[in-house]
């Protein structure tokens, strides 16, 4: 009887913390339902947990445009094959999208047999459309604008630099 106390109260602290970190987490069981939705998630989606359990995730809060490659994560992972630094975006209840970085994880029983996957995501939307701003204010810029990597290949060439040497981003993208 005491190790089975302890242990849902062990099992009752990690409800919690998953609860209440600050952090999206979401869980599926190997059919691909969800079956943990945290507050950081709620709050993010707009969907309560109520309104996402048991239901598929990839099927109904993917994009189209992401529903292979997430299937393709959470597939790996139920294969025992983790994957971090996965971005995608979610769909939340106002129909917009929001853009997570995902680090997908294997969730074992007792006995070792994967009963599903937990993705502990970071909310990156608002990085993501910062980068998209700066890509088109170097764009626009009246001025030639162009960048070179460490290898000392082109990694940025605005409409600027075209006007001025004839040479398109797709000519010069990526060469010394």
């Amino acid at each position: 009887g005491q190790d089975i106390t302890a242990r849902m109260a062990q099992e009752q602290e990690y409800a919690r913390l998953i609860d209440t970190a600050n952090a999206p987490i979401f869980g599926i069981d190997s059919n691909g339902l969800v079956n943990v939705w945290n507050r950081n998630a709620s709050n993010l989606t707009g969907f309560s947990s109520e309104d996402v359990m048991g239901r598929h995730l990839v099927n109904e809060f993917i994009t189209d445009d992401y529903k292979e490659r997430v299937q393709a994560v959470f597939r790996n992972a139920l294969n025992g094959v983790e994957t971090a630094n996965f971005e995608f975006p979610l769909v939340t209840k106002m129909g917009t999208r929001v853009e997570v970085l995902l680090n997908a994880t294997t969730r074992r029983d007792e006995q070792k047999h994967v009963v599903g996957v937990v993705g502990i995501g970071q909310d990156i939307t608002a990085r993501i459309n910062q980068e998209q701003e700066y890509a088109r204010l170097i764009d626009a810029a009246n001025a030639p604008i162009f960048g070179i990597g460490v290898h000392g290949r082109v990694n940025v060439w605005n409409k600027s630099a075209t006007n001025l040497t004839g040479f398109t981003s797709e000519d010069v993208m990526g060469r010394h």
